[in-house]
């Protein structure tokens, strides 16, 4: 089991790594997702989230998440071919928590090369301040 830890690391490039290790078949365990960042202009990255909510049909879909946890879930999801089975097997080895959970506080992250907030000479957005403007209800 690989425990990761999201904080201050680009989403995107921290979903494709994991979703690699997913197809390969290790079990992959993400903590503090709502401490994952987006770059870009914050102002235009709500705007699409926001759009990405509003899509389609309230009752047929397509559902695209509020809550920190669901949104990394989901942009993991578009790397994988979860329409197929090894698809669907490498996302149920996939767990995604807000925030450290007991049974993981003292196991030691895994160190994943990728992009920080601090390497980013662009602005960016933490995907709790998306969630709260997309109308997640802090509950973490």
């Amino acid at each position: 089991m690989i425990v990761i830890n999201a904080e201050k690391k680009v989403a995107g490039r921290l979903a494709s790594i994991v979703a690699k290790l997913l197809l390969k078949g290790e079990e992959v365990v993400i903590v503090n997702a709502e401490k994952a960042v987006i770059s870009g202009d914050p102002a235009k990255v709500i705007e699409r989230f926001k759009e990405l909510r509003a899509k389609g049909d309230p009752y047929k879909g397509p559902f695209y998440p509020k809550r920190p946890d669901g949104i990394l879930r989901r942009i993991i999801r578009g790397m994988l071919p979860y329409k197929k089975k090894k698809g669907k097997d490498a996302l149920g080895r996939l767990k995604v928590y807000i925030g450290i959970p007991e049974e993981f506080s003292n196991v030691e992250f895994a160190n994943v090369d990728v992009k920080t907030a601090d390497d980013l000479v662009t602005h960016y957005i933490t995907l709790e301040e998306i969630a709260l403007q997309i109308g997640a209800k802090k509950t973490w």
